[in-house]
């Protein structure tokens, strides 16, 4: 059943020239058989009737406001238009999309931050495309957290979490060389990822008392300092600082044994030293059904775990599994805060 929400979730198009318009026509479609709660595009409608045409689905598209939006859903696709985009075409990403692709994420968060829409989940872009018009973040998280940053007067640190049907993880940095990895570890980033996970785990995903399993940076967790210092000297002091505070984080952990199914049984979510420690085994896991959180923001936002696949937009060949689980982990968030 789909979580009974007050408000319907915010989808953005994403790159209207890759998969998003495909895989918000999809999971329509299937929003009986998945228990979607409503949802209401938000992007081109011309391009989304265009892109339906293209595949052959049978999808009625009605821009409204967002006030009648979860009224039409059963019966039709809600979209909350940014305006016409003729020049679209499947697969040929163009910047002179980005100015809509942009005020499509602007407008779904304005939306869930000011209580119109229960969540925000985002289709994937192409920074490529949004760089040379000029965008400047270096991804859809960063922006959301500006966008936060800016609606509240207040400093947002977001967190990203993997999560999927068997695993959560969480990487404490993210987009940068390996070789940058050890001086960008501190103490304090490892306490703030691992606190504002375990809040988010409590409000948002309904677990009273999370348990973090925190990896080690080094093979073998440092193996005693022999194999490198940084697991003793930062990652088990912020250890101890959450345990302090009551938080259930143990570790450091040798990352080659936290992920078998009875290792996984031990804890609810993986907290990682670096992107591929965590994304790894979160896509070996999940790859088809996992789904992008970030933690941290003053409003819930999810998004699809893959890109914008432009080889396969319009061919009927993108499969809507992650952006299907992404709306139905954004109902469910936004149902347990609501409680």
């Amino acid at each position: 059943m789909p979580a009974r929400l007050l408000a319907p979730l915010a989808l953005s198009q994403g790159d209207p020239a890759g998969i998003g318009p495909d895989l918000a026509l999809m999971a329509w479609l299937a929003r009986d058989r998945a228990g979607l709660a409503p949802f209401v595009y938000i992007g081109a409608a011309d391009v989304l009737r265009h892109r339906a045409s293209q595949l052959g689905l049978s999808v009625p598209i009605v821009e409204t406001d967002i006030d009648a939006a979860s009224g039409l859903f059963s019966e039709s696709l809600p979209v909350l238009s940014t305006g016409t985009m003729p020049h679209v075409v499947a697969s040929k990403p163009d910047s002179a999309s980005a100015a809509q692709t942009i005020r499509a994420i602007e407008l779904a968060v304005s939306l869930t931050m000011a209580g119109k829409t229960s969540a925000t989940v985002t289709n994937p872009i192409a920074k490529s495309v949004l760089y040379a018009a000029g965008f400047g973040f270096p991804g859809h998280t960063e922006f959301l957290a500006d966008l936060a940053s800016q609606a509240t007067g207040t400093s947002v640190m977001p967190v990203m979490m993997i999560a999927g049907p068997e695993l959560r993880t969480v990487p404490v940095t993210i987009h940068i060389p390996l070789r940058d990895v050890p001086e960008a570890l501190t103490e304090q980033l490892v306490y703030d990822t691992c606190r504002i996970t375990a809040m988010d785990l409590k409000s948002r995903f309904g677990i009273a008392n999370p348990r973090l399993a925190v990896s080690g940076l080094n093979p073998h967790a440092g193996e005693n300092g022999t194999l490198g210092s940084e697991d003793d000297a930062i990652v088990a002091p912020a250890i101890g600082r959450l345990r302090a505070e009551g938080i259930d984080a143990f570790g450091p952990l040798p990352a080659d044994t936290m992920f078998h199914k009875a290792a996984r049984e031990t804890y609810d979510v993986a907290i990682c030293m670096y992107h591929d420690q965590a994304l790894i085994p979160a896509k070996a896991l999940g790859f088809d059904d996992g789904v992008n959180v970030t933690l941290g923001l003053p409003f819930i936002r999810t998004s699809p775990d893959h890109g914008t696949a432009f080889s396969l937009a319009g061919t009927g060949k993108a499969r809507p599994s992650s952006l299907i689980a992404a709306l139905r982990m954004a109902a469910d968030m936004a149902a347990n805060g609501a409680t």
